[in-house]
């Protein structure tokens, strides 16, 4: 594809030859001649001056590049949809593999792809251009709207429902129990009923071996554009807010409230019943014992404010010296205490 084509495609500023042919695209620490690259973080700025690329995206303004380069607003968001110009997915299958089992009164919107050995339970309503892959199950009663995609081994377990455009990764679990054990007085837990269901809303994105359990009663939800990365765990009763990520293995408690557009680092877990702001960023492995107002910045376990973390994080490092400090002072105390006795001055 001509660099002039893939400018024009994706409303980019050229900056070089036009008819440059570009076959692909990689990173910028691999690419070679006839791909094209990016750079959208500060720090990888260095690098464009020793890429083999053949092409780069830059954002306006940058310096100049010693290869031709297509000029954006947003060179991530940009290159991400470069990607699309050039990866083509395997084309699904159009209609029901023989090996698949549809229960009765399924409701099957046009142009669906079933594979193999998916099984759909009684009463399931989905819309029309579901691409579901080998091995999903589909509970009974479930409903889901157009464009769902879900890879093998996926789940959705009974009365849920799922939005428009929604996508479950592979081994992707929606509505198992929650974990609800009510202690009794002989030591033995009594399960407690998980009645409620989960709700994906429009946009949603589940990572690979994902669970989002069920609700005791009431439901699980999770707002529109949310993206959850792989291994994720989200509790019984929880609700998060639209076009909030997070990343890999984290963990919300039980009836714990996420707002919107917020940001959970990887390994953040957080304490169950308490309520996560808006626009609130959690760096990676802090742990949330408690609510968080909207837009703050934390770390650590239990959570503090990100700068007071960051002193605290430095004072920590210089903590072997504060005690050698201290026992010398200690040392000098002594020594003049025991010169004082003995001279009586």
């Amino acid at each position: 594809m001509r660099l002039g084509t893939i400018a024009e495609t994706l409303r980019c500023e050229l900056k070089g030859p036009a008819d440059l042919e570009i076959t692909g695209v990689a990173g910028i620490d691999e690419a070679g001649p006839g791909q094209l690259t990016f750079v959208a973080n500060p720090k990888y700025a260095p690098k464009v001056k020793t890429t083999r690329a053949g092409a780069i995206i830059l954002k306006k303004g940058a310096a100049e590049a010693p290869v031709p380069a297509l000029l954006a607003d947003d060179p991530y968001v940009t290159f991400a949809r470069a990607i699309e110009l050039f990866y083509r997915p395997p084309t699904p299958t159009p209609g029901i593999h023989p090996t698949a089992s549809i229960a009765h009164r399924v409701q099957l919107g046009e142009n669906h792809s079933i594979g193999a050995n998916v099984a759909i339970g009684a009463g399931v309503r989905i819309g029309r251009n579901c691409v579901i892959h080998p091995n999903v199950t589909i509970y009974p009663f479930v409903e889901i709207g157009d464009d769902f995609q879900a890879h093998s081994n996926s789940v959705v377990r009974e009365h849920c429902r799922i939005g428009n455009r929604v996508v479950l990764q592979n081994g992707a679990v929606i509505g198992a129990d929650g974990f609800g054990f009510a202690p009794q007085p002989s030591g033995i837990y009594y399960k407690i009923i998980q009645s409620g269901i989960v709700v994906l809303e429009d946009d949603v994105e589940i990572g690979a071996n994902t669970c989002i359990d069920r609700a005791t009663v009431g439901e699980t939800r999770i707002g529109k554009g949310t993206k959850l990365d792989n291994l994720v765990q989200i509790g019984h009763g929880c609700r998060i807010g639209e076009n909030t990520a997070m990343a890999a293995q984290v963990g919300l408690a039980g009836s714990t409230h996420v707002g919107s557009r917020v940001f959970l680092a990887g390994q953040v877990g957080a304490a169950g019943h308490l309520e996560i702001g808006d626009g609130v960023i959690a760096i990676a492995q802090t742990g949330i014992a408690r609510s968080v107002e909207p837009g703050k910045i934390i770390s650590g376990s239990p959570e503090l404010e990100f700068n007071l973390w960051k002193k605290n994080s430095m004072l920590m490092q210089k903590f072997p010296e504060f005690v050698q400090s201290v026992k010398q002072l200690k040392k000098e105390v002594e020594e003049l205490r025991a010169k004082v006795e003995k001279t009586g001055t």
